[in-house]
Parts: C-alpha cells; structure tokens; sequence
C-alpha cells in the first residue's frame, strides 16, 4: 500500500474558458484518507463529461483551494473504510461519484462503495471509464424514470426517440433501448453522428434540426410511445410534444431557462418526468446502493458482449493540457461517443 502523504490532481481555481491556460491546473494536494463507506481508489482512468464543462463554466466565482472535477473513473481499490463490505483491496472498479464530492481528476479518489460497481472484465481501464456516468443516466432514465420493462416479451412493437442519440448517454441509450427490445430511432445531424448511431444499433435516424412528425411519418410512425431528450429542451419542446404518443412518457437530463408550455402535453394525458444520475448520491437517498447494482449489471452485459464500450477518442496522459483539450472539444458540441485519459501504456 502506498505511504505518500500528497498526491498529483488537475484543478481549478479560477472558472475560465477551456482554451485558457489556467483553467485548469496541475496541483498536489492532500491524499485522502478512506472513512465511513468509502473506498480510496487509485485512478487508472478517466472521462469527460457535458457536467464537467458546466461546473467549469466561466464565472466570477474563485476558489481559495484547487476543485478537482471529473466524474468517470476506472480503477483499483487500494483500500477501504471501516464500513466497507461491499470491496478489498485490489478489485478493480469503475463508477461516476458524487458531485457534491471532490472529483475524481487526481490520483486517487474517494468515492462511496454504494455506488461503485466491478469493472467489466473484457474493457481495460480506459475503454471502462467511458461507460458508468452515462450507463447510470441512460439506465435510470429507461428503467426507473420511463419505467420500461426489461423484459423485450413487455415491448414488443415499442417505439422509443433518443434525441441527441450520437453523444455519450446516447450512444448507451440506444444500446440499452435495443437490449430492452423496442424499436429505436435515434437523432442526428451529421452522417458521421448519424453512422455512429447506427452502430450503437438504432433502426432508424431522423434528423433534430428538422420537425420530427413528418419524419417520422415517413418511416411508417404517426408518433412514438418514449422520448428521451439529451439536448437543447426549448428547440425541442413542440416537436417532442406533436411526436409524443396520447398516455406517452418523456423524459429529459437537460435543463432549460425558458419556461416549458407544459399544457401541450394535456390533451394526450403525456409524462414528463427528469432524471440526474447525481440525485442518489446527493441526497444519499435509501436506495444509493441501486446504482452499485445496475453498474454490476452494466458490467455482465458488457462482458456478455450486449453492451459495447461508446470510447471514440483516449488522450495522454491525465494532466492539466489533456483535459483542456477535452473540455474545449466538448464545448463545441460536436463530440460522438466518449473522450477518455489515461496514463501513457
């Protein structure tokens, strides 16, 4: 077991654009010592999220101590908390943490075992880290907030549109949605977003720039039984609204400044219902221990080959300039898959 009392990390003090140089830091600090629940894990892995660029966002806010972001990590427990029963040292693990929590952009992280889950043993670490924030946000928003059934016998002739569906939840979405057994139409609008969707298994692509109705008339659907959103709520909104089915359910992981005219959802009796895979861990709700279990689950199907790993892009190593690269590349907005650091092999 490691004796060093400090450890390397990438921080912030300031919350400044990507392309700043001091937007985001090299820094040591403390390394942390595991109580409680909590696992002391030795980063292997990381990847980058939409969350990590709204957290760094430029505002006047400064710190007075680095923050450390980043929650995606993939790597081996080096020790465990008095309460721990769940992990030993050395399993090799793979989760997305608390938001509430330091990040796990350092070389070691603590992180609470309940939502921890066994790394896929066909993915090495890089190829895990891409998958458990967007496996926890699609997998929640499917089966708990949209309350699909697993069971494909139960959707049989479902139809489900992903918007946004060539990003990081997306691409697990629709694997997920296939798994489920519903038939899904995925948005795009590249014919590169639009080839990735493809082979994450979507059946069918429509272009979101476009109204979805008349789209999706054109492949033989008056409208579609779910909906999930994963960008840009108020450009959406009306088409989603005409595209849901009457008693249809939608479901969103994007937030909006506009005021939603939710009465157009009336008439057809339609749901709509949230989902932040941060809420478990932020209000350390009962049921925190379902995301070790579904990560679990994750992981079967992965090694099961139901589930591919949505890794497009690994940088090195894990410092400071690499995750500025990252972070610009996912302000642009035109990422497919998952970007993932890791240390030089």
């Amino acid at each position: 077991m490691s004796t060093q009392q400090t450890m390397k990390a990438v921080g912030l003090y300031q919350y400044l654009h990507a392309e700043h140089p001091e937007s985001l830091l090299d820094v040591v600090i403390e390394k942390p010592v595991p109580t409680g629940k909590d696992l002391l894990v030795k980063v292997q892995a990381i990847s980058v999220n939409p969350v990590d660029v709204k957290v760094r966002a430029p505002k006047a806010k400064k710190e007075t101590s680095p923050r450390v972001l980043g929650w995606d990590v993939a790597g081996v427990v080096e020790q465990t908390g008095p309460d721990c029963t769940l992990f030993q040292p050395g399993d090799e693990v793979y989760y997305a943490g608390s938001i509430t929590r330091p990040g796990g952009n350092s070389e070691f992280h603590l992180v609470d075992e309940r939502i921890v889950g066994f790394k896929p043993a066909a993915l090495n670490f890089a190829e895990a880290a891409a998958l458990p924030l967007t496996a926890i946000t699609a997998w929640e928003a499917l089966f708990d907030r949209l309350g699909l059934s697993r069971s494909k016998e139960n959707n049989t002739g479902k139809t489900i549109l992903i918007i946004g569906a060539a990003g990081g939840v997306g691409s697990i979405a629709v694997q997920l949605a296939k798994y489920a057994g519903l038939t899904v139409i995925g948005t795009a609008s590249r014919p590169e977003s639009a080839a990735w969707v493809k082979e994450m298994g979507a059946d069918q692509i429509i272009n979101h720039n476009d109204s979805f109705v008349p789209q999706l008339n054109a492949i033989g659907l008056p409208h579609v039984d779910y909906i999930f959103c994963l960008n840009s709520m108020e450009q959406h909104w009306q088409n989603i609204a005409e595209a849901i089915a009457p008693q249809g359910k939608i479901c969103s992981i994007v937030e909006t400044d506009q005021l939603l005219n939710l009465t157009l959802l009336k008439n057809k009796s339609a749901t709509f219902v949230w989902e932040f895979m941060f809420t478990r861990s932020m209000f350390q709700t009962v049921d925190m221990i379902e995301q070790h279990k579904l990560l679990n689950e994750v992981a079967q199907l992965v090694d099961a080959g139901i589930l591919r790993t949505t890794l497009t892009e690994k940088l090195t190593p894990m410092d400071a300039a690499s995750l500025r690269q990252a972070h610009a590349r996912i302000e642009a907005g035109r990422t497919v898959g998952k970007i993932v650091l890791t240390s030089p092999e």
